[in-house]
């Protein structure tokens, strides 16, 4: 495994063209959709003919060192989930978002608040990223207590996407959480 990052129990590493099966069984548990898309499974021909290429693509466009990465135990090797470190499309390559996404098995173990962690530093100290900023809906009170551990503070709210409508605490809409470099510094 070509190792991108370690933390005491994870390590991280570049998803490849052979990943998609990982990303299909994830997108495929109604617990880890449900506040993506009320719990309905990513169709496997998307996460083969769209996601995973959107993935590797973020490598070549930010040289491997942003984007989204393959989350595995270190005891074990188990594939837990992903993180992802990377700026927005069309947004400054300093200003970066921060997300997880993990198997419920790997739920409340520390595991998001660990990786993510890990990438914040790695953001702020060798990749010249100035903030960090994640989101997520209203009422997914466990990614919020994530995003807090974190050092991270309540930015604005926003409104729930269209294609959202339908999940459960849509009408709650979302909320963007921020740190820069200065404030993880003073931590």
């Amino acid at each position: 495994m070509d190792t991108y990052l370690e933390t005491e129990r994870l390590a991280l590493r570049r998803f490849t063209a052979e990943d998609a099966d990982l990303l299909i069984e994830l997108d495929s548990d109604p617990a880890v959709m449900r506040y993506l898309s009320g719990g309905d499974p990513t169709p496997p021909e998307l996460v083969r003919e769209r996601d995973l290429p959107s993935v590797l693509a973020v490598y070549e466009k930010w040289g491997g060192d942003l984007g989204l990465f393959a989350a595995h135990e270190k005891d074990g090797g188990a594939f837990i989930g992903w993180f992802c470190l990377r700026p927005e499309r069309q947004g400054p390559p300093d200003e970066a978002e921060l997300g997880y996404r993990l198997r419920k098995a790997a739920w409340g173990r520390g595991y998001a608040t660990e990786g993510s962690r890990a990438l914040l530093r790695k953001g702020f100290t060798e990749l010249g990223v100035r903030m960090v900023w994640a989101a997520t809906m209203s009422v997914n009170h466990g990614s919020r207590n994530v995003m807090e551990k974190l050092g991270m503070t309540f930015a604005h709210t926003l409104p729930t996407p269209d294609d959202m409508m339908m999940v459960e605490g849509s009408e709650h809409g979302g909320v963007r959480y921020e740190i820069t470099k200065e404030q993880w510094e003073r931590q």
